[in-house]
């Protein structure tokens, strides 16, 4: 599967919305072709360089699929686009084209079925409630409600403060247990170093 990239100094999850503002041709040419024929393109996580002008030179190999589901010119005349996470993906191949866009071949990762909440998980669904009440987090329209094990995952892995090598390996994580697992890990981590 051939999927356009769009290198970011954040990375998405699935189920996750995210806004972006639009000014290189290359992703405006890109995002017009997705709204004609329905796609999304592949958000990876910028490793060295930067998100404007040439290609980074590197970037995380698992991405995000970005839908678009709204648009508006923004009041500095630029495209403003909100998009919600889809389907993750491994990068294969990738290609930078001559407007400097790359494309990439990706092979999709399975999602594990949505699993229950379960009683130990009643902490994490707390933080996840706090977190939407925070101004940033409310104008996401994200609608904080966890589903199950994977939402809730998602969601906190997505809005807590962790580095982008973190999220990145969280993203890899297929089974939602290990997943939440690991975000109690990193915050007890965050913890023990607000408390030294």
């Amino acid at each position: 599967m051939s999927l356009p990239l769009f290198p970011l100094n954040t990375v998405l999850f699935p189920g996750c919305n995210l806004d972006l503002q639009i000014f290189e041709a290359r992703y405006l040419d890109m995002i017009g072709r997705c709204m004609k024929q329905g796609g999304g393109f592949g958000v990876v996580c910028i490793l060295e360089g930067h998100e404007v002008g040439a290609a980074p030179e590197g970037f995380a190999m698992v991405g995000c699929e970005a839908r678009i589901t709204d648009f508006q010119q923004q009041d500095n005349g630029l495209l403003g686009i909100r998009v919600q996470g889809g389907r993750r993906f491994i990068v294969q191949r990738t290609e930078v084209q001559r407007d400097q866009l790359i494309v990439a071949d990706v092979d999709w990762l399975d999602e594990e079925p949505e699993q229950p909440l379960q009683d130990e998980d009643a902490d994490l669904v707390a933080l996840l409630k706090a977190l939407a009440e925070h101004p940033m987090v409310e104008a996401l329209n994200m609608g904080i409600e966890a589903a199950g094990q994977q939402s809730l995952a998602n969601q906190l892995a997505y809005l807590l403060p962790f580095a982008e090598e973190d999220k990145i390996d969280l993203l890899q994580l297929d089974d939602p247990q290990q997943r939440l697992d690991a975000i109690q890990a990193l915050l007890d981590e965050l913890q023990g170093e607000l408390f030294a």
